[in-house]
């Protein structure tokens, strides 16, 4: 499983003009599945992510979570983490998992996000969606489990 997650102070998620998920300061994750990931390997992630320390404190360090500030989640399924660019021009997504387990995974690391107390908003897995969200930072990280 792979997520990017970016810090910000805000993030939408909005499918054929309505909005179907968002929040306001925490973390937009891009969540890749991959055909080896499992319901273990979801809950996993989202503990990882619940508790990594890329808030500032107040000495403006890196040490606080989403979870220490309050924070919440923007979670978007997003199968072109596992697109395979190295041989040609177009990307081979033979990495990715099967949109039905895909599909399931991603409401088992939403509901174990949730499980740890944060409020999650969701796109809309297979649809096309418009994501507008302000970087905070910026703070980008790519975790692979």
């Amino acid at each position: 499983m792979r997520a990017t997650l970016q810090r910000v102070t805000r993030a939408t998620c909005t499918v054929e003009g309505e909005v179907t998920g968002q929040t306001g300061p925490g973390l937009l994750v891009l969540l890749g599945v991959a055909p080896g990931d499992t319901e273990e390997t979801a809950r996993a992630l989202a503990a990882k992510i619940a508790k990594l320390r890329i808030f500032n404190d107040e000495n403006g360090k890196m040490n606080r979570s989403v979870q220490d500030i309050g924070g919440g989640v923007l979670s978007v399924s997003q199968f072109t983490l596992y697109a395979d660019t190295r041989s040609g021009n177009r990307p081979s997504f033979t990495g990715a998992a099967p949109p039905e387990q895909a599909r399931a995974l991603y409401g088992t690391f939403n509901a174990a996000l949730r499980g740890l107390g944060l409020p999650v908003g969701e796109g809309v897995f297979g649809a096309h969606m418009v994501l507008d969200l302000t970087n905070d930072g910026p703070v980008t990280l790519t975790l692979d489990l």
